[in-house]
């Protein structure tokens, strides 16, 4: 299992990697050009953003989560982690935090469709466009912690 912990200033330059990467991997769907728009964003605001990174023994990253209150607004992992449990501990640590939690996902990243539905999350609404009025579809998603 990874560990988790606050980002830092230096995991800059490897979160923007490994988003960089993890679009590459799962975001097919996007315009060259809509691609090119959003990782300007994201080189402008993710590097400051307060994020839970998974880490392992040697504090190397292989993925982030940012939290905005009980809005899960970004997780991404780096795809050669794909499968080893780095999104479910990232999403277990979300919960841990706030017991119900709400995350939107592209309807066309059907990898993300079929992870949030195997960790219990259940469509609340759709979008047809992105946050940022682009003709991306989301879908709203919730899920809510109960103890065994």
């Amino acid at each position: 299992m990874p560990n988790i912990r606050p980002s830092r200033a230096e995991d800059g330059p490897r979160v923007v990697e490994i988003w960089r990467l993890a679009v590459d991997a799962t975001h097919d769907f996007l315009s060259p050009a809509d691609r090119a728009a959003i990782e300007d964003d994201v080189r402008g605001f993710l590097p400051a953003a307060p994020l839970w990174l998974a880490v392992d023994d040697n504090d190397f990253a292989l993925g982030f989560m940012l939290l905005d209150g009980a809005k899960m607004e970004a997780l991404f992992i780096d795809p050669s982690h794909h499968g080893r449990g780095i999104g479910r501990a990232l999403v277990a640590h979300a919960l841990a935090l706030h017991p119900m939690l709400e995350t939107d996902v592209n309807e066309q990243n059907t990898q993300a469709v079929r992870f949030y539905e195997r960790m219990g999350f259940t469509e609340t609404g759709r979008s047809l466009l992105d946050g940022q009025g682009r003709a991306y579809p989301l879908i709203h998603l919730r899920c809510i912690f109960e103890p065994q």
